[in-house]
């Protein structure tokens, strides 16, 4: 391999906005991230249910008649 042209390969921990940090190894300086294993819905059983805008019950008033609830 050439000298000087290669990036410099460095620990390095990548930290989540939960608070865990994972150590590893990279050419970046750092890395953040804002969900990991430790705070994701599909690991953890937790699963949070976003309801932006009223979507659920617009389709479910929508579709109502035709389902029959």
């Amino acid at each position: 391999m050439k000298k000087g042209i290669h990036p410099k390969y460095q620990d390095l921990e990548i930290k989540c906005s939960c608070g865990a940090t994972y150590p590893t190894r990279s050419t970046l300086p750092e890395i953040r991230v804002e969900i990991c294993s430790n705070c994701h819905p599909f690991f953890t059983g937790k699963q949070k249910l976003v309801d932006a805008a009223g979507r659920v019950e617009r389709f479910n008033a929508r579709y109502r008649k035709k389902m029959k609830f």
